[in-house]
């Protein structure tokens, strides 16, 4: 053959080549759409074979470039939605589709593959499982809020919780848009019984441990925003366990929905392994209504009702505790005398009707009351003995007695007006509302110590006790408060045309807004510019970078305001008008990215934060119990940061790990000391999983490893906080079965089979001080359940 022959023959398979090349790609593009023609910006547009992804614009939008072959796969995808499939055959330069996107029906049994998109700095909770998870308190969603990243608890029987740094008492609660309030007077995990939140009618769980929207009130540290649902036909479920028990049922017309739930509370089985032996009668029960009614598109009208009733009822007989170290064991030796009865019964109630103006702007008119009344009387006598185990040497004997009267009523109205209005790139919303608040309060309480046979602290001429309270409140006041805020979205990079591959687009959710408040008992008014920017890069759509800042106040309520003075020998609470607002000004810079790995879905989040504060009011915190100074006296800082990875460790699983690292301190007197809150570093880990060859049998693992909180000998002041408590460790195992599926009357039978404190660790709660006739306390612990196995059943209809 000759040379030229064959150069035509390298050119002739050289341009077959580039031909082939050109041919292997083609250009998909189009637009989605809902069931009502409307765009739908950041759906997802998935090629799972060539793992491609790309994402609609605010039109609607999309175009991506993808290889040809025989059939391409391509997956169209959004929260809320049906996942819909297209398979082009052997498709050729550009392909164009119009996508009709439908909404999900609740009853569907579905897999959500791929986490919500957040652009804010509320956090969308997955609820799957969530009553299979293995639970000491019964309170599901305050125990999914504790295993979040920059969340911590130090006792399994309260469903309270701190976010970086905050108290309790800075965490706001939301249930279909309005706040709700929980007791006052309660001091222990033992007490708390039932939270406001029914998890069988949930149906949506937003979560921000900061930087969250204007329209979220005047608390420092979190906003929880509970959606509880509407159901689309009959529902209905059982559960039956050692500790408990509730009810739900649910069913609706074309205009008409109501669902119902019951629950009832026991955690006599569970108190039965604390260290502190006698008769434990905690009875709590719960009943919640919530009904909607809507005769055309224009209007609803929605009423939610909630009575509870928790009864606490102890008579202690004895403790015995060891404590110290391997070297050093101490013995302490208590028998009581006495009896502790609190009654807690709240009542909630809110009642709204909406007017929609057209099917992007609507008003609601809303009005909501809450009412508490409130027992706590205890008379306890305990003699005790502290001995040295290992040479039996007496350190301290004595005498203690404690007394309480404690009766306490509070009532708030609410009336609100809120108005939201959705534009093709902007979300506006705006609120005013008007709240009337009445607490009455009478306490009485005092301790009395005999150590040794001397009154402590000890005088020649006069009994003392060791700490006393008087005061008797009664406080009247209004609460004006308002917010406007806007969710602002656009981008920016090149669009497709027919000509252009792919496009290279930057997508960004601005919010940003300003609440103002005026309380009518201290004169004081608060203004509160917020504001976060989220930025979806075009170098990568898995990535969300996310920046906050805003100025958060914590506008006093009822323990904050109670100034104690002390007149002679009896100290006395009275109410501070004085008092001002705390302050939080916060830095928020958040990444998150979106992968898979082992074709899983997964999701890692990192924030990092910085709070300045001031005008703070120091407080102690005993089990539970908060109590203020009633003065601003501090200012202080919290920084930290928290990580989270969270995805299908096990295929059709959620699971999740959290770290958290965090410094908090706080200027009392010229000396820097830890905030009460001060857990340095906390790892939280949710794992769930399938028994192997089936997936009736699932596995739900709870593990919990956080640093110990700073504490100091009572009635000390925080200068005394300088000991600092043990870890707090803790590992939860749950088994379920799944008995039944899908019967004619049954829908599922789960039989479930939890371990609570898996390893029996004891877990310090608090300390109780024993002093003896020289002065000195000795720190004894208080510590929370061991080991306990709980069974329960699970039915739905």
């Amino acid at each position: 053959m000759h040379s030229r022959h064959i150069l035509y023959l390298l050119a002739f398979f050289l341009l077959a080549g580039v031909a082939q090349c050109f041919a292997q790609s083609f250009i998909l593009k189009g637009k989605v759409n809902d069931s009502d023609g409307n765009a739908l910006e950041l759906a997802s547009i998935t090629c799972p074979a060539q793992l491609k992804v790309a994402m609609t614009n605010l039109k609607g939008e999309f175009s991506m470039t993808l290889q040809s072959a025989d059939s391409v796969v391509v997956n169209f995808s959004m929260v809320g939605y049906k996942t819909r499939t297209r398979v082009l055959r052997n498709p050729q330069t550009t392909q164009t589709l119009i996508i009709t996107m439908q909404p999900m029906d609740e009853l569907d049994e579905v897999v959500i593959s791929e986490k919500r998109r957040q652009t804010d700095q509320m956090e969308q909770l997955d609820l799957k499982d969530l009553r299979a998870v293995p639970s000491a308190s019964g309170n599901a969603v305050e125990e999914l809020i504790q295993q979040q990243a920059g969340v911590s608890t130090h006792n399994e029987l309260s469903s309270q919780y701190n976010v970086r740094g905050g108290s309790f008492d800075e965490n706001s609660v939301y249930i279909n848009g309005v706040e709700v309030y929980r007791p006052l007077l309660i001091r222990s995990g033992q007490q708390e019984g039932l939270s406001v939140i029914n998890p069988d009618m949930v149906e949506r769980v937003g979560f921000s441990s900061g930087g969250f929207a204007a329209k979220y009130g005047d608390k420092m540290s979190s906003a929880l925003d509970i959606t509880y649902k509407r159901p689309k036909n009959f529902e209905a479920s059982a559960m039956a366990s050692l500790l408990g028990a509730s009810a739900y049922v649910g069913t609706s017309n074309k205009k008409f929905s109501m669902s119902h739930g019951l629950r009832y509370k026991t955690n006599r089985y569970l108190l039965g392994s604390l260290e502190t032996t006698g008769e434990y009668r905690p009875n709590f029960f719960d009943y919640q209504a919530y009904i909607t009614y809507q005769p055309n598109r224009r209007w609803m009208i929605d009423v939610l009702g909630n009575i509870s009733e928790n009864h606490y009822n102890f008579t202690p007989k004895d403790r015995e505790t060891s404590f110290g170290t391997m070297e050093d064991v101490k013995s302490f030796r208590v028998y009581f005398d006495g009896q502790e009865k609190d009654i807690f019964r709240t009542l909630f109630g809110m009642a709204g009707i909406t007017r929609h103006l057209g099917d992007s702007t609507h008003i609601k008119l809303l009005y909501s009351a809450f009412h508490t009344r409130e027992q706590e009387t205890y008379d306890i006598q305990g003699q005790y003995w502290l001995d040295d185990a290992q040479s039996a040497q007496q350190l301290g004997v004595g005498t203690y007695m404690e007394h309480a009267r404690n009766y306490l009523t509070a009532n708030v109205q609410s009336l609100q007006l809120k108005f939201d209005k959705k534009l093709r790139r902007h979300d506006i919303e705006a609120g005013i509302a008007l709240k009337w608040e009445h607490i009455k309060e009478q306490n009485r309480e005092w301790e009395m110590r005999d150590s040794s046979g001397y009154s402590v602290p000890h005088t020649d001429n006069r009994l003392d006790l060791i700490y006393t309270l008087a005061s008797q409140n009664d406080l009247s006041s209004r609460r004006f408060e308002g917010y406007v805020q806007d969710s602002y979205r656009w981008s920016t990079g090149s669009e497709s045309d027919d000509d252009e591959e792919e496009p290279r687009q930057t997508f960004y959710t601005l919010n940003y807004g300003v609440r103002f408040a005026n309380w009518s008992f201290n004169g004081e008014t608060l203004v509160s510019p917020r504001a976060s920017l989220a930025i979806v890069p075009a170098w990568n759509n898995n990535v969300t970078m996310r920046l906050a800042a805003g100025l958060y106040y914590q506008a006093p309520f009822y323990k904050e305001l109670r100034d104690t003075v002390t007149r002679g020998s009896v100290t006395v609470a009275t109410l501070n008008d004085k008092i001002k607002s705390q302050r939080s000004l916060q830095f928020i810079a958040a990444f998150d990215y979106r992968f898979r790995m082992l074709n899983r879905p997964f999701k890692f989040t990192a924030e990092a934060y910085y709070k300045a504060l001031s005008n703070l009011i120091p407080y102690n915190v005993q089990n539970v119990k908060v109590t203020y100074y009633g003065q601003n006296m501090t200012s202080g800082y919290a920084a930290g940061l928290d990580l989270k990875l969270f995805g299908e460790f096990v295929p059709g699983t959620d699971s999740w790990l959290t770290f958290s690292l965090m410094s908090t301190e706080q200027k009392f007197n010229g000396t820097w000391v830890p905030m009460p809150t001060d857990q340095r570093y906390a790892l939280n880990l949710h794992f769930t999983d399938y028994f192997p060859g089936t997936e009736r049998w699932k596995m739900t693992l709870r593990l919990a490893y956080a640093d110990g909180l700073p504490f100091g000998a009572p009635h000390r002041g925080l200068e005394g906080q300088s000991f600092r408590a043990p870890a707090y460790k803790r590992a939860d195992i749950g088994m379920s079965f799944l008995a039944l599926k899908d019967g004619d009357t049954v829908k599922r039978l789960w039989l479930g089979l939890d371990c609570l404190n898996l390893f029996g660790i004891s877990n310090v709660n608090s300390y109780y001080w024993v002093t003896d006739v020289t002065n000195r306390q000795w720190a004894v612990p208080n510590y929370l359940t061991g080991r306990q196995l709980n069974g329960k059943v699970i039915v739905e209809f």
